[in-house]
């Protein structure tokens, strides 16, 4: 019997602005399945963090479209976690690396 492998986890804090401390506890999620990430379009106040988590087979990634990127995540395979926190007002397109047609928003108020 192998032992069981650690789930990866990654967090990477965008930090534009100064995080609103009623803000800073909100969490909100992105599930990547079906090859597509869902919802397609996220709406969050500033500060929150949002959460991607793979329930794909295959292996994704969550880039920031900004040139250059405002976040990158790892490859994640299945059941792993990428998080990231919006700090400012905006729209932040993103995509995954490996499968370009994978496209998702944040939008920030």
């Amino acid at each position: 019997m192998s032992p069981a492998l650690p789930r990866r986890r990654a967090t990477l804090l965008l930090a534009l602005l100064p995080i609103a401390p009623a803000l800073a506890g909100e969490t909100a999620a992105v599930t990547i399945d079906n090859f597509a990430f869902t919802p397609a379009v996220l709406t969050v106040a500033r500060g929150a963090q949002v959460v991607w988590t793979n329930r794909d087979d295959m292996a994704h990634t969550v880039v920031s479209a900004a040139k250059p990127p405002a976040f990158r995540s790892h490859p994640l395979d299945t059941g792993d976690t990428f998080a990231a926190v919006f700090d400012r007002p905006g729209r932040f397109p993103y995509f995954c690396s490996l499968h370009p047609h994978m496209q998702g928003t944040i939008v920030v108020r």
